[in-house]
Parts: C-alpha cells; sequence; structure tokens
C-alpha cells in the first residue's frame, strides 16, 4: 500500500532554533542534569551539547534529553566528563564489580583494564545487545571518564545472509512503537545494513540503528536517514498501530523477549487475548521480570500487560547480605550517591525509602534493587523532594537562570503553576505534543484524560506530571486503538 504524504504545508512546518535550544536548556536543568557547564547551541534542528558533565551517565542523560525535544533533529555531543581521579587499580576493582554484580552481565567473559580514567574492555559476548549491556553498566560507575569498547561479538558459527538480516530489520520496525515512521527503508550488503528514508525524531533514528545492529547487522550506515519534522504527522502512522491479531502480537512479544540478554535465559510464556499480554514462567532476578513486561509492552497492538513472572534466585542469598549490597550499589553511583537511604529486606523483600530531586533519579534508585542478587520483590518509598523550579511558557524558556534544582520541604506547588508547568512540558515533548491529553489540576492531584496512541505516551505523561512537581497523578489516558478503548491493564 502506497503511503500518503503530509500536504507541502504540513511539510514546511519547522521550530525555531532559538526556541529549541532554549527548551533543551531547560529541560536539561530540571531533569537533574547538571548544566552549569555545558553550552547549547541548535542551527537547522541539530542540537550541539559542549562542555563538561560529571559522569558518564549524565553526559549520556544530558544527549537522550536532548534527543525527546520536538523539533531535535539530531544532537552533536561534545562533552568532557570532569571527576575527581581514581587511582587505576581501584577504578578497575569499582569496573569489575559492577559487572559481576549485574545479573546478565555477571556471566560474561569480559576484562577490565583502567588507566587515567579510561576503562578498557576485552572479551567475547555473543550479541551486539550483550555489549550494549556491558557499556550501560559501567556508565554509572563513578570515576569512569571513558569506556574503550574492544568487545568482539561473536557469530555462533552461523553466517546470517544479507536477505535475513534486511527482513529481520523490517520486522523488528514494524512492530517497534518507539519507531513510528513508516516511511524507513532498508538494504543490506555483506552485512552491512543501510538505512535510509524519514523518521519524526532523533529518539527513533537512535532506536532505528539500534534495531539494526540487534537484527546482526556487522555495521549500520543510517546517513541517509533523515530526522523531519513532517514525518510526525499522524496520518502517516495509523495503520502501524491499527489493531493486530493475538497471534501475530504474541510471537512479535517472543521475538523481542528472544533478543533481549537481560530476559532470553529464562523464556518466558506469552499468551495474548485481546490485545493484552499475559507473562508466565520463572525468573531468576527482578530486573529480567522489569525487563519482560517493557519488553511486551513496546510492541505494537499490546494494550496492557498483566506480569506474572515469578522470580526465584537459583541461591538465595541471606537478607542481610542483600541489604548490604543494595546499599553499596546505592551509595557508589553516580546519580545517587549523595542521598542518604534507607533498606530493609525480608526474604527477599526490598523496601526502600529516601528522598531525591527528580523521578528520573527515582526511576535509577528502583534499577539499581530490581538488578540486586536476591531480590524478588520490591517496594519502592522514595519520595520526589520539592525543587525551585519556576513555570515558564515555551517562548520564554531560556529566561530561567537558577543553576540546579534544590532540595527543599515538601512544598505543595500551587496548582494553575503546576497546570502551566505541565503544559509547557507536552508542547516541548517530541513524544506528547500532538496528543489529546487534557489536563486537571486539584490540589496538586494531576487528572490526565483524552487519548494517546500508545502505552509509551500514557506513561509518559505521567513521569512528565511527577517531575513537574504533581503529588499524585490520575492516569486516564485511553489509548487510541485499544480493542475496548479503555486504559491498558499495566
Amino acid at each position: 500500500m502506497m503511503t500518503t504524504l503530509p500536504s507541502s504545508e504540513a511539510r514546511e512546518e519547522r521550530l525555531a532554533d532559538a526556541d529549541i535550544m532554549a527548551a533543551v536548556e531547560l529541560l536539561l536543568l530540571k531533569k537533574g542534569v547538571c548544566s552549569s557547564l555545558l553550552h547549547t547551541q541548535c542551527q537547522a534542528g541539530i542540537v550541539e551539547l559542549v562542555g563538561f558533565t560529571d559522569s558518564l551517565l549524565s553526559r549520556e542523560r544530558a544527549v537522550a534529553i536532548a534527543k525527546a525535544v520536538r523539533g531535535v533533529r539530531g544532537v552533536i555531543a561534545d562533552i568532557g566528563i570532569r571527576t575527581p581521579d581514581v587511582p587505576d587499580a581501584e577504578l578497575k576493582q569499582r569496573a569489575e564489580q559492577a559487572l559481576q554484580l549485574d545479573p546478565a552481565a555477571g556471566d560474561y567473559p569480559v576484562q577490565c583494564y583502567a588507566h587515567n580514567g579510561h576503562v578498557r574492555l576485552e572479551g567475547t559476548v555473543k550479541t551486539w545487545a550483550e555489549s550494549q549491556l556491558v557499556l550501560r553498566v559501567l556508565t554509572g560507575v563513578p570515576g569512569v571518564r571513558q569506556v574503550d569498547n574492544h568487545l568482539t561479538v561473536q557469530d555462533g558459527g552461523v553466517k546470517i545472509s544479507d536477505e535475513d538480516i534486511t527482513k529481520q530489520v523490517r520486522e523488528l520496525l514494524a512492530w517497534d512503537i518507539r519507531v513510528k515512521s513508516p516511511l524507513v527503508d532498508i538494504r543490506t550488503e555483506q552485512g552491512v545494513v543501510h538505512l535510509s528514508g524519514t523518521v519524526g525524531t532523533a529518539a527513533e533514528h537512535e532506536q532505528a540503528v539500534a534495531t539494526a545492529h540487534m537484527a546482526g547487522a556487522r555495521r549500520v550506515d543510517a546517513r541517509d536517514l533523515v530526522v523531519s519534522y513532517w514525518a510526525l504527522d499522524k496520518e502517516l502512522r495509523r495503520q502501524k498501530f491499527a489493531p493486530k491479531a493475538d497471534e501475530a502480537v504474541a510471537e512479535a512479544v517472543r521475538d523481542t523477549l528472544r533478543l533481549d540478554p537481560r530476559v532470553q535465559a529464562f523464556e518466558p510464556q506469552v499468551h495474548v487475548r485481546d490485545g493484552v499480554v499475559t507473562l508466565l514462567g520463572t525468573v531468576g532476578n527482578l530486573r529480567a521480570r522489569h525487563a519482560a513486561e517493557q519488553d511486551a509492552a513496546n510492541v505494537v497492538g499490546v494494550w496492557g500487560v498483566n506480569d506474572l513472572l515469578q522470580v526465584r534466585g537459583q541461591f538465595p542469598s541471606p537478607d542481610g547480605r542483600i541489604q548490604q549490597q543494595i546499599k553499596d550499589a546505592l551509595a557508589s553511583d553516580s546519580f545517587l550517591s549523595q542521598y542518604n537511604f534507607t533498606v530493609n529486606v525480608y526474604n527477599g523483600k526490598a523496601q526502600l525509602y529516601g528522598t531525591v530531586a527528580s523521578h528520573f533519579e527515582l526511576e535509577r534508585a528502583q534499577e539499581i534493587v530490581a538488578s540486586s542478587s536476591g531480590v524478588v520483590e520490591l517496594v519502592n518509598c522514595v519520595e520526589l523532594a520539592a525543587t525551585n523550579e519556576e513555570p515558564a511558557e515555551p517562548a520564554a524558556a531560556a529566561t530561567e537562570t537558577d543553576d540546579a534544582p534544590v532540595l527543599t520541604a515538601s512544598v505543595p506547588v500551587p496548582d494553575h503553576v503546576l497546570a502551566q508547568r505541565l503544559r509547557h512540558r507536552y508542547y516541548w515533548s517530541a513524544l506528547l505534543h500532538d496528543q489529546d491529553i487534557k489536563i486537571a489540576v486539584r490540589e496538586g492531584r494531576v487528572t490526565l484524560t483524552g487519548t494517546v496512541e500508545t502505552w509509551l505516551e500514557r506513561r509518559r505523561a505521567a513521569a512528565e506530571a511527577l517531575e513537574c512537581g504533581a503529588r499524585d497523578v490520575n492516569n486516564h489516558l485511553h489509548l487510541m486503538a485499544s480493542p475496548t478503548g479503555s486504559a491498558p491493564a499495566a
């Protein structure tokens, strides 16, 4: 079927570079990135971040925040890492310990070497996704300024034909809710995947490249895959999000789980009825359970996930050891080491208490606890502190001058301020700006109504409300193509 392109008038719409730059600067500040040493420029929708930050994880987060801003076509990051010097032997030990404690990466035959803040990785992994998991673990290690990746990805002795790689990339993109554009062309020559066409956001571009790697590409050339604002047109993606047959959805979910190194070893059972996925079986750690649920929710046609996976470690650890492991992991994380947490563990069930400055840090704490060996359940009682954030309209985003969010007593944000702040966030969100979301605020509680395309927008809308200072969120957003027209089951 031929895809109908939007009108020339819609295709010519473009946001001003100055406004995009102002929005990026504001969001870096408000989403917990130390931005006082970062300089931002924007030309033709390409954002350039130049300067320094205090960790690899912070640099990675700055790039991700910029890519999620409406109108951004690409991000160039020339960001150095300024962190206290750590002796080579100690840094090597930190890196090795972080990998050993990771539920998946701990089993990989990877060696670490450290010198002047650089960590060199050597060894072999089975897939590109495994190599990315190793890199992700090391971004959170304090003192690491750069990771030199010399990991070798094994081919398993089975050569995948160019035709099969192209077919798998095409199928994975078709089922991935994070790549909305149907205008991506794929061809493969001698294992090199060439991506061309048009996507609507920089985040979509990044996900398309990652998908090609996961499908077995030896290398990915995406120079001809451009980011254009007009590709966000809803008419272009309406067919993609139409209801799908349950059997096809189930198979797409299984394919996605098989590609995730956090989940693949446990082979969860997948059942789908009316677009609602039920996951059954046993996994070895809590992070694998969370990852499986997330993977399933990223598949087109999934309107809810019932996660019935059981967490059962092969060798149960004593509660005291689990508790100390969690404390050590939180204390050594580049984002969370500044906070004091209380950790209780009973029969593998962890309870986490404390106060952090951003929703990202709250989720980061949850991820670290879920990644701890022996944790079978988590009760996350971490709270968000009030900040000194002030409201800003989109065109005035650059007028704020405060350097960083300051933790204060939990002072309620006035309802009209909270509503204005949230509308501003939605306006500049590449994901949410064109969704039908209505906002009501009463006594700090945000109620969201209307329709969105996928669970991704639904969950992001609630997260933005919490980041803006909402005391609670009543999320009554419905999915546009859901068979029942109702909110997701999870």
